[in-house]
């Protein structure tokens, strides 16, 4: 009997990571998570790595048990996909000595050191800040000289999931754009980028494209997971990128990805830049196409947390129920999301409602709220994206695990002006994705997933007073921040 053809596709997120078996259509079989372990870095103020060797072993367990869900399959190849900025130091030996991510910020303390940012910002379509990686390895460069003399080269969290799965290293170009070390535009390291942060290009590991081969799977690998030797590694990437190529938009689209942070993207099939330097540019994991990118920050990760506060057993339909029903501003809340081109960031929220305590204020209001604030930063980001480069249609598309909110959908809806549309594949996105660069790498056809839902904007105006409600909230609570 020939058994089903499946792909494994390990996810690491910020928050999250999980290992999915899907067939060539998407499908998926089998699928196991776990949050990611983080620890506080005591050599900087505000600092957290991983280990990467605990990691590796949670996404072997991750994936034995994903693969005992699928049952019988072949899996004909090996991808992954993660959060952007977070990088994975390697020795000469390929031993892995330190994970360093996204919200790792170590790098702070030598933002300023660069002579000319607006230069930066031209070769590598972003304002450069302790986000980016170049600047996690100059901290750990200034202040842990011992871990430095050992560092031999770095890549990207899916590039070294790739590397541990098949002994190969290489940088895939959608993640090198977020290294401050790549020139964007060109496709290609920058020795210019690596002179202005004393890095040597050595460090830097060939660049590899989205959807090629690396190699086979590791036969100790095969062996552990039960995996034939015959499997291959394919390049992955951002997943950002593979959860906007599941989508099969168009260039011209605006996608809004709805996770941890909220990235609203338009593909552009050339370099764009602001002259403000308030929005990013990245390559695609299409290898062709650009995507232009304001981003609204932390926000599934809020609503995340707040649920297992206000609702910590009840599942999402009853929330959807209770928060559907209020009809009223009770409690607006700015909880820390990021606007492109403002000055400084909010890093003191909350929520804001009339005193005495109404007795009409319930957990309903506070998630309300909370759903309220993303779609106003979703909002003012668009808004943004829009002034860079215009956008003529009456649509957007979305797709994350924010998504399933169809109240969310409503809010963005009303405030954009706009259809909101999802795919039937919208909650596994990244996965979906995945599939896609699978395919790709095989020559099998990949299968367009179905359009789900259309929200069309209701018409109703309150949205515009309760938009001002919150700007009024925001800027209440940033004065705080500044006191």
């Amino acid at each position: 009997m020939t058994l089903k053809q499946a792909y494994l596709v390990a996810d690491i997120g910020t928050g999250n990571v999980r290992v999915a078996i899907a067939d060539t259509t998407g499908a998926i079989l089998g699928v196991a998570s776990g949050d990611m372990q983080y620890e506080k870095d005591i050599h900087y103020p505000e600092s957290i790595f991983f280990d990467p060797n605990a990691l590796w072993q949670q996404i072997k367990n991750l994936s034995s048990i994903a693969l005992a869900q699928a049952g019988p399959v072949t899996i004909a190849a090996i991808t992954a996909t993660s959060q952007r900025e977070g990088i994975v130091a390697l020795h000469s030996t390929g031993q892995s000595l330190i994970g360093m991510p996204n919200i790792d910020h170590r790098g702070r303390e030598w933002e300023d050191n660069a002579p000319d940012k607006h230069e930066i910002y031209t070769l590598t379509g972003r304002y450069p800040t302790s986000l980016f990686s170049a600047l996690k390895l100059v901290g750990v460069r200034e202040r842990r000289p011992d871990l430095w003399q050992q560092v031999e080269t770095f890549v990207s969290i899916s590039d070294w999931a790739q590397f541990m799965f098949g002994g190969v290293q290489g940088y895939e170009h959608s993640q090198a754009s977020e290294t401050l070390l790549y020139d964007v535009a060109k496709g290609e390291w920058s020795p210019k980028l690596c002179d202005i942060y004393q890095l040597d290009s050595t460090l830097l590991p060939p660049l590899v494209r989205s959807g090629s081969v690396l190699g086979k799977i590791l036969p100790a690998i095969a062996q552990e997971l039960g995996i034939s030797e015959t499997a291959d590694v394919v390049v992955g990437g951002s997943d950002t990128q593979l959860a906007i190529m599941s989508l099969e938009p168009s260039v011209e689209d605006i996608v809004i990805v709805s996770g941890t942070t909220t990235p609203i993207i338009k593909i552009e099939d050339h370099y764009v830049t602001d002259a403000q330097a308030r929005t990013w540019t990245n390559r695609h994991t299409d290898n062709t196409n650009f995507l232009l990118e304001a981003n609204a920050g932390v926000t599934g990760l809020n609503y995340q947390r707040l649920k297992e506060i206000f609702y910590p057993n009840e599942p999402y339909e009853l929330i959807e129920t209770e928060v559907a029903a209020i009809r009223d501003t009770h409690c607006v809340g700015a909880l820390g999301s990021l606007l492109a081109g403002e000055k400084s960031p909010l890093t003191r929220g909350g929520f804001i409602f009339n005193t005495p305590v109404s007795h009409q204020l319930s957990r309903a209001h506070f998630v309300w709220a909370t759903l309220w604030d993303i779609a106003c930063s979703i909002a003012e980001n668009y808004n943004v994206l829009r002034e860079v480069a215009h956008h003529e249609q009456g649509y957007v598309w979305m797709c994350g695990g924010g998504v399933q909110s169809g109240l969310l959908r409503q809010f963005i809806a009303n405030l954009l002006g706009v259809k909101v549309m999802i795919r039937t594949n919208y909650r596994q996105a990244s996965v979906s994705g995945g599939v896609v660069i699978c395919n790709n790498a095989l020559g099998i056809p990949n299968h367009t997933p179905e359009t789900l839902q259309v929200t069309e904007p209701d018409g109703n105006n309150i949205h515009l007073k309760w938009h001002n409600e919150w700007k009024n909230a925001r800027n209440t609570l940033k004065s705080f921040t500044h006191q």
